[in-house]
């Protein structure tokens, strides 16, 4: 975990995690989209989801890329958060997605919506990360836009509701680089 990590919820405030997919395998002849995961992704993935839960970032709504290695990665993470209630909506437009395509799929989340979880892509998770960080932990901020490495995620509290998200309108709450015990 890093600095600056706690559930960092507010009452009333929609809240923003953002999730890098965890480590996938390079199978020769398979086709990006359908990359799995490697063995250290799914240990990882894994306990980002028992971190989201620890913190108290039970997503209300989770949004994820439609390839494998965020799909797998989503089910791994699920299972410490009750993930057969939560519901999911694979979006193609999170593929490979920039900030400003990510923010206006964000911008479509139901107003009454707590707790979003986005599970896509470098660079565009980084990118939003960084151009979301209105008001932030600078020790957070700082490693998080020097690196962004695979099963992180980035808690935001956002000032705005949904529809008004723009870059700049969310303080960075915590930035946790999920890793399993090797032991």
């Amino acid at each position: 975990m890093t600095p600056g990590t706690g559930s960092g919820h507010e009452q009333g405030g929609p809240r923003l995690v953002l999730l890098r997919h965890a480590k996938s395998a390079w199978p020769e002849g398979v086709e990006d989209h359908e990359r799995p995961l490697a063995p250290r992704g799914r240990s990882d993935a894994a306990e980002a989801g028992r971190l989201l839960r620890e913190m108290d970032c039970v997503p209300d709504l989770v949004v994820c890329s439609p390839s494998r290695r965020t799909r797998e990665t989503w089910d791994l993470v699920a299972a410490p958060l009750g993930g057969a209630q939560l519901p999911v909506t694979y979006d193609e437009r999170v593929y490979a997605a920039e900030p400003d395509e990510l923010i206006t799929v964000l911008r479509e989340v139901p107003p009454e919506t707590g707790t979003v979880l986005l599970v896509g892509h470098n660079p565009g998770i980084e990118e939003l990360s960084a151009a979301l960080s209105g008001d932030a932990d600078l020790d957070s901020l700082a490693w998080m836009t020097e690196k962004f490495p695979t099963s992180a995620f980035a808690v935001f509290a956002l000032g705005t509701g949904w529809a008004a998200l723009v870059p700049g309108a969310a303080r960075l709450v915590s930035f946790v680089v999920a890793r399993a015990s090797t032991d």
